[in-house]
């Protein structure tokens, strides 16, 4: 079942403008492993994780780097998370994530899918449905 769908859209030159003028900005949005990325790559990186959150429902304390996108060998996009994020997730019964990011004329975007069973929906111990 879907719980959540989340997209986002982000403007790189934008993305990349407030980068250069908040330098931490990128150690607080991203996990080492991401830091090195090219800055179309970071903007889709960063429209994911907004999409994440917009899925969860913007759930307030999310820590950005509780949340980070890895890939596979056939080099398809993968959400992966701890803390917060994986916290949230559980607690909505969310327990499947598909992801699709892509960039290109000055944009990156991405689309997030979370599925699972609402933990509001799992029968009680009578057998029914809350």
């Amino acid at each position: 079942m879907i719980i959540g769908t989340g997209i986002d859209v982000v403007d790189i030159q934008r993305f990349e403008r407030q980068l250069e003028r908040t330098p931490r900005l990128i150690e607080r949005l991203f996990v080492p492993s991401e830091r090195e990325l090219p800055v179309q790559s970071l903007a889709a990186r960063f429209a994911a994780k907004e999409a994440t959150a917009k899925a969860l429902k913007a759930p307030p304390g999310m820590i950005w780097q509780h949340c980070w996108i890895e890939k596979t060998e056939w080099g398809a996009p993968v959400l992966r998370m701890e803390g917060t994020v994986a916290a949230e997730a559980a607690k909505q019964g969310i327990d499947r994530w598909h992801l699709s990011m892509s960039h290109d004329g000055g944009m990156a975007m991405a689309y997030v899918v979370a599925e699972g069973f609402p933990v509001d929906a799992l029968p009680d111990a009578q057998g029914e449905s809350a």
